[in-house]
């Protein structure tokens, strides 16, 4: 559980705003989102796979 705690006539908008960068680090809603739905290992290298593929196909245009 998070806890951000208030100085004394600290805005509640800026006490928001540490919150949700706090938790955006934490990484809950990515972990959530990934909860949700079971993914084969075999899917989830072959993703890997395909992004590394992609990332290079970019750096090798890039190069030229």
């Amino acid at each position: 559980m998070l806890i951000i705690p208030i100085k004394d006539g600290e805005n509640i908008d800026r006490a928001l705003k540490r919150f949700k960068r706090k938790f955006d680090k934490t990484g809950g809603m990515r972990q959530l989102r990934a909860r949700k739905q079971f993914i084969k290992p075999s899917v989830r290298n072959r993703q890997k796979i395909q992004k590394a593929q992609y990332i290079q196909q970019l750096r090798d245009s890039e190069s030229i």
